[in-house]
């Protein structure tokens, strides 16, 4: 219906034209995607709470080699989870640091580079393949680009040991 039909439409005409519209728009997530060796993660965005570079880590004795240390953001002391090592890969020096509220617990990952935030449609997201061995990652998507698929990381899994 027009902008100018709609100006003359009854009450209920008006309000069976705006749930056209709502079923018509697309559920889509912002995610915030990063690559580590070469490999495309998103995160949703609502679980970051800021982006960091060049933040001096402090080596803590006694726990799991994925763990680089913690930080100290204004006063808040941070554990640190270097991405490669949790995915069994080769350690880099990376500086790019993702800050994260994960069930109300901040922690930090360091990746490789950090790239956008994009909306995604919800319905795009696919689940892993159940004999994956992608065992951080909850789903998979194309990027609406074309630029490659992007693997939806599992946050709460990253903490379990």
């Amino acid at each position: 219906m027009s902008d100018e039909n709609m100006l003359f439409a009854t009450e209920e005409e008006q309000a069976a034209e705006l749930d056209k519209k709502e079923l018509t728009e697309i559920a889509t997530k912002k995610y915030l995607t990063f690559q580590t060796d070469n490999l495309m993660f998103g995160i949703e965005a609502e679980s970051v709470i800021e982006i960091i570079t060049n933040y001096p880590i402090t080596k803590i004795p006694m726990v799991p080699d994925y763990v680089r240390g913690i930080i100290n953001l204004r006063g808040q002391t941070i554990p640190l989870i270097d991405m490669r090592l949790r995915l069994s890969l080769m350690q880099m020096d990376t500086d790019c640091i993702i800050v994260l509220n994960v069930n109300e617990m901040q922690i930090g990952i360091l990746v490789d580079t950090v790239n956008q935030i994009i909306d995604i449609p919800v319905e795009t997201i696919l689940p892993m393949p159940a004999h994956n061995a992608q065992k951080y990652v909850s789903g998979m998507c194309a990027m609406p680009d074309g630029s490659g698929t992007m693997l939806v990381l599992d946050c709460p899994l990253l903490l379990q040991s």
